[in-house]
């Protein structure tokens, strides 16, 4: 099996690049790129969606970002120990029919000993937003790498 680095346990740098690499990640919506990070197997919650697989990971992530349009996300460590990092995040997108939204959120992450993700609990709320109230344009710039998110 091939190995993500960092790998458990986690210390509080290896724990901050893992955190930053899945909002990279993420932030391509590439279903197929994303799905990598997870063992076949893994395990997801969702919100009240519950996902099991790759496969479906990349079925899920599909659907999501087909209907969440303009997606950008923002990342930030909470807590770690072992092999568990809990985080919490913001994205903002637009649906079809112009709706801009912000979703706040709490992530609750499980690796195996390769650094591959096995669970991942999410719990998410959702802020409709005006366009001008958007804060989040696109992957994070260098310059703001490791810096808090201020919840408004």
């Amino acid at each position: 099996m091939s190995e993500r680095p960092p790998l458990p346990p986690f210390d509080h740098e290896g724990a901050l690049r893992k955190v930053q690499a899945a909002e990279d990640a993420w932030n391509t919506r590439d279903p197929q790129k994303v799905s990598l990070a997870y063992t076949p197997d893994s395990v997801w919650r969702n919100r009240d969606s519950f996902v099991t697989g790759r496969e479906a990971i990349v079925e899920f992530l599909t659907r999501k970002w087909e209907r969440e349009l303009d997606y950008a996300l923002r990342k930030e460590l909470w807590a770690f120990d072992g092999n568990r990092i809990a985080v919490r995040f913001q994205y903002e997108c637009r649906t079809a029919d112009g709706q801009y939204w912000r979703s706040y959120g709490n992530e609750l992450w499980e690796f195996d000993d390769d650094g591959l993700m096995a669970r991942r609990e999410a719990s998410i709320n959702d802020v409709r937003i005006l366009e001008q109230d958007r804060r989040i344009f696109g992957p994070r710039p260098d310059d703001e790498r490791g810096l808090p998110f201020p919840i408004r």
